[in-house]
């Protein structure tokens, strides 16, 4: 039976949790449900899926920034409401929007938790505040974790007592994803290349990457591929510098369609200290791109399953790191579809109708 779906979230930031949430709402539409999607803000950075609606409520600037109080996000919480009012959701999800949607009254609301906190670098003092207003946003309510490891950690580290918990994994359907790599791009890298994919901030950790690349020994050059602030930017570039790997590695700006790039890499590698379930490891397996990836909590070892398993190399390991790539290049892994069964649409989608 088909159901009325609200999402909200903030906005859509050129991001991973962005991008994730449009594609769960647009392959919940493509099934027959209604679908809304709420933005506070317009500022969109990501493609929208054709036939999906988004919709800026225009409750977020930069009045509202400085104000930043419990009246001002009750009456963006009411705005909500009124906007729900016309369209009865059966089902509303929360999406980095849990400041204001904590005020919001719907009998069936969601939060969905896509990163660990438990794992954030912090000082006791900053931990403390997270788990505190963790418990303050979620005890008692209704939770969704983005990955098994996202949900054990929420409640067994930081502690949270959800009324519900459950880990539901973003779906995916692979042939629009096949469809935008064979796209044509101009600056497309000539001969093989590794792919790194992703945001420049310091959890990445390009470090360990450009460390464990150069002692790999490994000729294949690297592909630094996102966007960062000016002073990541820096760092990274001081870091291939320092390891003179200038003539290696090449940085390029974030893409709006990065998978002409994904598929046409000889493999991925992630260096993260943390993770939720990272999209960009999910998307290049439905592209047929092996992967190399620490073992940071909490995605990536529900991700590389099977002969990749070998390839999910301990944190602070750059020896193994390092093995892992110069075995990965040697001999790349052969993706099929037991990778990739457990996070297509006809798997996922019908656990998110079913709440």
């Amino acid at each position: 039976m088909a159901k009325r779906l609200a999402f909200v979230m903030k906005d859509l930031y050129g991001g991973g949790a962005e991008k994730s949430l449009l594609y769960t709402a647009d392959e919940l539409r493509k099934r027959g449900n209604q679908v809304k999607f709420y933005i506070m803000r317009d500022f969109i950075e990501h493609r929208i899926p054709d036939g999906l609606e988004v919709i800026n409520l225009g409750i977020h600037s930069q009045f509202t920034r400085a104000l930043n109080n419990v009246l001002i996000e009750k009456w963006q919480a009411r705005q909500l409401e009124k906007a729900f009012a016309t369209f009865n959701p059966d089902i509303v999800f929360s999406c980095s929007a849990d400041k204001i949607t904590r005020h919001v009254r719907h009998p069936n609301l969601y939060f969905m938790i896509r990163s660990d906190m438990s794992s954030t670098p912090m000082s006791e003092e900053e931990r403390r505040k997270s788990y505190a207003k963790a418990h303050k946003f979620y005890d008692g309510r209704q939770v969704l974790a983005v990955s098994k490891g996202v949900r054990d950690n929420l409640l067994n580290k930081v502690g949270v007592t959800p009324s519900v918990c459950k880990a539901i994994y973003t779906p995916y359907d692979p042939q629009p994803f096949r469809d935008m790599a064979a796209e044509p791009v101009d600056d497309l890298p000539a001969g093989e290349f590794i792919l790194s994919l992703g945001s420049l901030e310091q959890r990445k950790r390009h470090d360990r990457l450009l460390r464990a690349y150069k002692e790999s020994g490994v000729q294949t050059p690297i592909v630094i591929l996102g966007k960062g602030q000016p002073e990541d930017v820096t760092r990274v570039k001081g870091l291939i510098s320092s390891l003179g790997l200038e003539e290696r590695v090449r940085m390029m700006d974030y893409r709006t369609n990065p998978y002409p790039y994904i598929a046409a890499a000889k493999f991925l590698v992630s260096a993260s200290d943390a993770e939720g379930l990272p999209r960009a490891l999910i998307e290049s397996l439905l592209l047929g791109t092996p992967l190399v990836s620490t073992d940071c909590p909490s995605g990536p070892k529900e991700i590389l399953s099977h002969e990749l398993q070998d390839f999910l190399v301990p944190l602070d390991d750059d020896a193994a790191m390092a093995d892992a790539i110069k075995r990965m290049d040697e001999q790349p892994v052969v993706i099929d579809e037991r990778y990739i069964t457990p996070f297509l649409a006809s798997t996922v989608l019908p656990q998110y109708e079913a709440l």
